[in-house]
């Protein structure tokens, strides 16, 4: 039996053990449910428990709302209490972003952002950074990345980076500084260089769209991955996770609830971000966080 069939006949998966059917959990959250502050592994940095993700499919989705759309969006999100919010250069949403926040009090928000390991952003990183502060139009951004980082010789081959992140933190233009992996090579390697504070990983207990030994596999191996990321963990690492929903393909509410109810219940993540495209979609995150944390608090 693989792991997606034991999901399948055995209901949500908590700590060894079957648990109460998702649809009787989601309905038992509270209306208005709201995510909690948490800290960012040991960094005293506090962000929400969920986060807005700007970049589905490559940000398009998100793209495609107009301006004034994700606005709307982001507002509601907002109002529901998600102050975490997810970009990158890649994704084209640093302007969206910007708009959206207009008139909210900086230090409400946590905005993160990653920079690809492009030849011109190695070479002159401080550039792409002040770029991506006048693009949001912000000070500081409180958590930037690199993006994506696929080789196990990233320390070395990236070190310019590394460098001027490190600078940036100390002249308080970024607060934490960290990475995000594409492969268990690059992540291993991860696990072994204390400079990052903030790790944002692929997460779901089905293994789809999470780190393989090849970036190019579509099918990860949780079991591995969860590994290193405890011992980033243990080290005082931030941990982030993303693909809860498997970049868009779990279209049955069961695997999104089993994804959530994983990252709430594992003991390394401390956030997560999905992308959203709609009002519905917010709420039925909101919902399905609610109920795992629930089912978490039972468990204690």
């Amino acid at each position: 039996m693989n792991r997606r069939q034991f999901f399948h006949r055995t209901g949500i998966f908590v700590a060894g053990a079957m648990i109460t059917p998702w649809q009787d959990l989601v309905s038992a959250v509270p209306k208005g449910f709201t995510p909690d502050l948490v800290p960012l592994g040991k960094s005293g940095v506090k962000l929400t428990r969920l986060g807005f993700g700007t970049g589905t499919n490559s940000g398009q989705v998100q793209r495609d709302l107009g301006r004034e759309g994700f606005s709307r969006l982001y507002r509601y999100a907002y109002e529901r209490g998600v102050t975490y919010i997810d970009t990158a250069d890649g994704y084209g949403t640093h302007t969206f972003v910007k708009g959206a926040i207009q008139g909210i009090p900086r230090e409400k928000l946590f905005i993160l952002s990653k920079m690809w390991w492009s030849p011109e952003n190695v070479k002159n990183p401080m550039a792409a950074l002040d770029r991506y502060r006048n693009e949001l139009g912000v000070e500081y951004l409180d958590c930037l990345l690199i993006h994506c980082t696929m080789k196990p010789t990233w320390p070395e081959d990236l070190k310019p980076m590394m460098d001027t992140f490190a600078q940036a933190q100390e002249r308080k233009i970024i607060r934490l500084k960290g990475m995000s992996c594409h492969g268990l090579p690059a992540l291993r390697q991860a696990a072994k260089v204390p400079w990052a504070d903030v790790q944002l990983a692929r997460v779901n207990p089905q293994g789809h769209i999470v780190d393989a030994e090849s970036p190019d596999e579509p099918e990860g191996n949780i079991d591995l991955v969860s590994q290193e990321l405890k011992t980033m963990k243990a080290m005082g690492r931030g941990i982030l996770g993303m693909k809860l929903i498997g970049n868009g393909d779990f279209k049955q509410r069961e695997d999104r609830v089993r994804a959530m109810q994983y990252a709430m219940q594992c003991g390394f993540v401390d956030a997560v971000t999905v992308g959203f495209a709609s009002t519905a979609e917010v709420d039925e995150a909101l919902e399905n966080m609610g109920a795992a944390l629930a089912v978490r608090s039972k468990a204690a």
